[in-house]
């Protein structure tokens, strides 16, 4: 019922949203190559499905949001763990990482790019960056905030490293992982775009500058639909991921 209910909610948001657009759509009085209605903007959706332009961009940049993402957030919740575990060496690190936390992603991007060139890497890099310092912070913090009963027991039972970081110190601090994990998927993705405006010759992000300088606004505004349609999706998926990891750890009902 309850999924029923957020289907219904995002339904109806998104359509008020449209509501919203072709009203203004009507009242503008600007030229509708720079403003395009809705019906304009589907029409482009339509032209880019059926000539295969938006599969291939899909594709393309499912496959760098992927790489970036799942990579960041594997070393940064191993390096989350150790680190964790290693208050004293931590308190050096932090404020090298306050430092470079607060850095926008997209400015290393032209550095990045004298590295590797355009293409994938670059883009890869931006949400890798995006994505690391959210889980990181998140994975040390919930290590450091284990109750300390998780670990007497621990000891009391003879469990040692390795088993004692994976079977108990990561179930008990995931839940606030998974809240670092969340955050940084919105960011990537919404880096990941910056990144292939700048640093690449396709994906979404590319369309959406190939579309401003052909001066077709209906593909560019179709393009941003996509975008955050996908973003709904993905975040959706994640949060199914999530419970099921918790109800396997008896976390939720």
């Amino acid at each position: 019922m309850k999924k029923l209910l957020s289907l219904k909610n995002i339904v109806i948001s998104i359509a008020i949203l449209i509501l919203i657009w072709q009203l203004l759509f009507m009242v503008s009085s600007y030229d509708k190559a720079l403003f395009p209605s809705p019906k304009m903007a589907l029409d482009a959706l339509i032209e880019m499905t059926e000539n295969g332009r938006l599969a291939e961009n899909v594709t393309t940049s499912m496959y760098r949001f992927a790489a970036g993402y799942l990579s960041s957030v594997t070393v940064a919740v191993i390096l989350g763990l150790i680190l964790g575990r290693l208050p004293k060496v931590f308190q050096y690190i932090n404020p090298a990482v306050q430092l470079l936390r607060p850095i926008s992603p997209t400015a290393w991007m032209p550095f990045i790019v004298l590295l590797f060139g355009i293409g994938d890497v670059p883009a890869i890099v931006i949400i890798f960056i995006a994505a690391f310092f959210p889980v990181l912070l998140s994975t040390v913090a919930a290590v450091s905030n284990i109750d300390p009963i998780y670990l007497k027991v621990s000891k009391n039972f003879g469990i040692k490293q390795p088993a004692l970081t994976w079977k108990v110190i990561f179930p008990a601090a995931f839940p606030q992982i998974a809240n670092g994990i969340h955050l940084a998927l919105g960011t990537a993705w919404i880096f990941l775009v910056a990144g292939e405006m700048v640093g690449a010759q396709s994906g979404l992000g590319y369309q959406i500058i190939d579309a401003r300088n052909n001066i077709r606004a209906d593909i560019l505004l179709a393009t941003i639909l996509v975008i955050g349609l996908i973003g709904i999706i993905l975040d959706g998926i994640l949060k199914l991921i999530e419970k099921a990891i918790l109800r396997s750890w008896g976390g939720v009902s």
